[in-house]
């Protein structure tokens, strides 16, 4: 194993500290909630089941993010496990355009847009906004979800990957 240590002896060297981070493989998921011009769209990879019943999930939002406030207001949101093949989004959502036009969305029955496509979706609305360190941690009750079968988009060590049901 390849030791990775701290730069700093007084504190963590941000950029040796996520390069550890990246070692833990994480599914990607697109955020969509309406903002107050129209509906936009954030990359996450912190997406976590919380509880069964209720049916809870959480996922954490950069206070420095430019989309933050459309996700604090306490919108509807969804929340979308991407395919394998659709990497293009999780780029797209991870920076620059992050707006999505009618013609890309469909309506939860939250109201919240919805993305044509992708691997699972949970439709939420707000249960709770937890601050912590320099993120907020955004607890939503999933009021409907759907999946379906295929490959899911993962990424590691600041690359996509793809993971294959019945994998072992």
């Amino acid at each position: 194993m390849t030791d990775i240590s701290l730069s700093e002896p007084d504190g963590v060297d941000a950029r040796a500290y996520r390069r550890a981070m990246g070692a833990f493989a994480t599914g990607v998921c697109v955020v969509t909630v309406d903002g107050p011009e129209g509906a936009v769209g954030m990359t996450v990879n912190s997406v976590t089941s919380v509880s069964l019943e209720p049916r809870l999930l959480l996922w954490c939002l950069d206070d420095s993010a430019e989309r933050a406030g459309a996700f604090l207001d306490g919108r509807p949101f969804s929340v979308h496990v991407l395919e394998a093949d659709e990497a293009d989004w999780a780029d797209r959502f991870s920076r620059g355009d992050c707006r999505l036009s009618a013609e890309e969305i469909d309506r939860a029955e939250t109201g919240a847009p919805v993305l044509k496509g992708a691997l699972a979706r949970f439709d939420c609305v707000l249960h709770e906004q937890i601050p912590m360190g320099d993120h907020q941690i955004l607890v939503g009750r999933v009021d409907h979800f759907e999946a379906r079968e295929g490959a899911g988009l993962t990424f590691f060590r600041g690359r996509y990957g793809r993971i294959q049901e019945g994998v072992e």
